[in-house]
């Protein structure tokens, strides 16, 4: 084919070739690729650095041309054949390179997809934006997707390309404001970032991919091409017969795990276990101690370690700090094999400043709020996602989707509820916005929780939500069709924060704090209500629950055998944090490890059979279970023993065929003949004391007793008893 050297520059002006060498041009399809213009036939590429290209047809491999040199900026440009397909031969200083043309390729995502994106609705966000691994044509590749449609340019950068924005620019779809490329030969495990062009021209820093799958461990920053080869499950029964709403009617009992430091391996520099390690020691651990559920502290990638996940950056992608994407489902895998559910923290309320992350993604407030009244935490140094915009609510419901539907994953609990539910929370009078009524509610928030949890449990049927709320907000746990926020569950900060105070009081003063530990039962049917004594009670100076507790050794321990006896007793869904079920001494560290040398201590030892033994009995009485969620099944037996710190719970199931007396004395008194109204005659069998000596108490109490008819407490029936010094009691009904 004869040409000459001005006809391999139709179809572009000198200023759009100069700014695409510079990398500066928002269209590099429009010159890049393949152009036909009649009869003639124009191939273009973009290759800083390369010495000489050569156009090689597809099926044989015999040269078609040799591109010439149009750009001392590493243009090439050369005629062939219109319809033959071709790949390119790229002569490297070092080495040569055969691949297919990015930009001989069409357009990649079809309009339904755009017109989702757009619309906040596109809840597979994880296989449509981001790195997808796919095959074109025949053509094995790599497709990347970025939504940033303020930005002029955007390229993809990675090993693959020497981080060199000029290789890679990609096609802008202008309707959702996607850019989009498909790189030829590419596989999983590249590591990759996109540089973009803000509107006014400035290069911003290189961003890690908002919808990642897989990131690289911290300090590290670049996002990692995940396989699309799904996990092969062996979950199935699991789920298929695993339902929340009949979850939700039976006992859950959580252990709250920061996994970086449940166990280091001293041996190996203090490391923290892998995903694979974690199935093997962390599952059968919690399965023997009788937990029904692994709650994580946010396993999403997170920059900073100190912020324990709570500043996630990566919110489709499990942290490398433990292993690969595929080994953290193999570890939900390995859970439900054991029986027991995984549930998540997720952060949808705000996320972290840091250049490479999601803050002024493409030159403009994109994911936050332009104005930091109400775009920026104080508190936290973070950003406040922007609810107001279609997008953004679509990118966090896609990513609550990524975990339970991709994952599998139980449930999620949502961390600082409140900071998302008001716009003046923790800011003082003109630090904020009013909502456009003139009030403090976050509107966009509760549209957003209402969504959110509609399309969960639309969507996941064997998943769960649970709030950390810690104010009065109306149903939070009521179904948005009635008006509600639509979470399953509510943490109970009230009931932590209040038994919490009283018993770390001395008990010679707890009678003048008795109302402390009977106020929960006032409200505690309003909401679904989880019991939380969570990491947030054991760290930052506020010392370890065993700290707490007053008194010497012995009393410290009995005091918190008796108060979780107490918290079993009572009703609400149960969670404690690691540490907390052998009476770890000091508050926890994240850089350290749950002090497992306790457990050589009897005494220590005895409080993790304890808990083993409260979950145990706690997933065998429908009694302690129904009443958990249903006012007919909990009445007090005493509530009003101010003087002597003695309450008494009575659960029942709902055919009342299950009866259970539930005794707490909280003073070191042992008090002998104490008379308790029951609702039935008959024995009463003492199942679990928590002064047994097996836990390190005493050994102080009944074995049972049986019921007479004398009068108590409004009862016909009444039962004696000898109630142990700090201890909680259980007493189930036998005849």
């Amino acid at each position: 084919m004869r040409y000459e050297r001005t006809d391999l520059m139709i179809g572009t002006v000198q200023e759009g070739l100069q700014a695409l060498v510079e990398g500066r041009h928002g269209a590099p399809f429009s010159i890049l690729g393949r152009h036909q213009y009649g009869d003639f036939t124009v191939v273009r590429a973009l290759l800083p650095g390369a010495s000489s290209v050569d156009v090689v047809e597809a099926d044989t491999g015999r040269v078609l041309t040799r591109l010439e040199t149009i750009h001392e900026g590493g243009l090439f440009a050369g005629a062939i054949g219109s319809t033959t397909n071709y790949l390119f031969r790229i002569n490297w200083p070092d080495s040569v390179q055969e691949t297919e043309d990015p930009y001989s390729f069409g357009m990649l995502l079809g309009e339904l997809d755009l017109h989702l994106v757009s619309q906040g609705t596109h809840y597979d966000l994880g296989r449509t934006l981001g790195a997808i691994p796919m095959e074109i044509d025949g053509i094995q590749g790599v497709r990347f997707c970025l939504w940033a449609p303020n930005a002029r340019r955007v390229s993809v950068v990675g090993d693959f390309n020497s981080w060199d924005g000029r290789r890679h620019p990609m096609r802008l779809r202008p309707s959702a404001g996607v850019w989009e490329i498909f790189i030829p030969r590419l596989t999983h495990g590249e590591r990759y970032k996109f540089e973009l062009i803000d509107a006014n021209g400035n290069l911003l820093p290189q961003k890690a991919d908002p919808v990642a799958r897989a990131s690289e461990a911290a300090p590290s920053t670049a996002s990692i091409v995940a396989p699309s080869k799904p996990f092969r499950w062996s979950d199935e029964d699991w789920m298929r017969t695993h339902r929340a709403e009949r979850a939700l009617e039976g006992a859950i009992s959580v252990y709250e795990v920061h996994l970086g430091s449940w166990l280091r391996i001293a041996e190996e520099a203090n490391r923290p276990l892998d995903w694979v390690e974690f199935s093997q020691r962390l599952v059968p651990y919690v399965q023997d101690l009788g937990f029904t559920h692994i709650e994580l502290l946010p396993i999403m990638e997170h920059p900073f370690g100190g912020s324990w996940g709570y500043q996630p950056l990566g919110l489709f992608a499990p942290t490398g700090r433990y292993g690969l994407p595929d080994d953290f489902a193999y570890f939900v895998d390995r859970c439900h094999a054991a029986g027991i559910g995984v549930i998540l923290d997720w952060v949808p309320a705000h996320f972290p400043t840091d250049v490479w992350g999601l803050a002024r993604f493409d030159g403009t407030a994109l994911y936050e709020h332009e104005d930091p009244r109400e775009g920026f935490h104080k508190d936290w140094n973070t950003l406040i996602y922007n609810l107001g915009r279609n997008e953004v609510k679509g990118f966090l419901i896609a990513s609550a989707l990524e975990w339970l539907e991709h994952y599998h994953v139980d449930g999620l609990r949502v961390d600082a509820v409140a900071s998302m539910l008001y716009r003046d929370y923790s800011r003082n009078e003109g630090e904020w916005i009013p909502n456009a009524y003139g009030g403090r509610e976050n509107l966009e928030a509760v549209e957003f929780f209402k969504h959110l949890n509609s399309i969960i449990h639309h969507r996941c049927p064997h998943a769960f939500t649970a709030a950390e709320e810690s104010t009065a907000w109306p149903g939070v746990t009521t179904r948005p069709e009635d008006g509600g926020l639509g979470f399953d569950f509510k943490w109970n900060m009230g009931w932590m924060h209040d038994t919490l105070h009283y018993m770390q009081e001395d008990p010679v003063h707890r009678k003048y704090h008795h109302a402390a530990m009977t106020f929960g039962m006032i409200y505690a049917y309003s909401e679904h209500f989880m019991l939380p004594l969570s990491h947030d009670e054991v760290v930052h100076g506020k010392g370890s629950l065993f700290a707490k507790m007053p008194g010497d050794h012995w009393q410290r321990l009995a005091n918190l055998r008796a108060y979780y006896g107490f918290m079993w007793g009572h009703p609400g869904k149960k969670l404690i944090f690691m540490g907390c079920e052998l009476a770890q001494e000091s508050e926890w560290n994240h850089d350290g490890s749950v002090h497992w040398d306790l457990l050589d201590d009897p005494a220590h030892a005895g409080i993790q059979r304890l808990i083993r033994d409260l979950n145990r009995l706690y997933a065998q009485e429908p009694a302690i279970q129904f009443s958990d969620l249903h006012a007919a099944g909990f009445e007090w037996a005493v509530a009003d023993d101010a003087e002597n710190s003695v309450y008494g719970m009575l659960r029942s199931s709902p055919d009342r065929s299950s009866l259970m007396l539930v005794m707490s004395n909280l003073t070191p008194v042992p008090r002998y003949g104490y008379r308790v109204g029951v609702p039935t005659e008959g024995r009463w069998q003492a199942v679990l004391n928590t002064d047994a000596a097996i836990y390190g108490g005493a050994n102080l109490g009944q074995t049972e007793v049986w019921a007479e008819r004398q009068p108590s407490n409004g009862k016909e029936y009444s039962v004696l008893l000898t109630l142990p010094p700090l201890a909680t009691v259980f007493l189930r009904h036998k005849d």
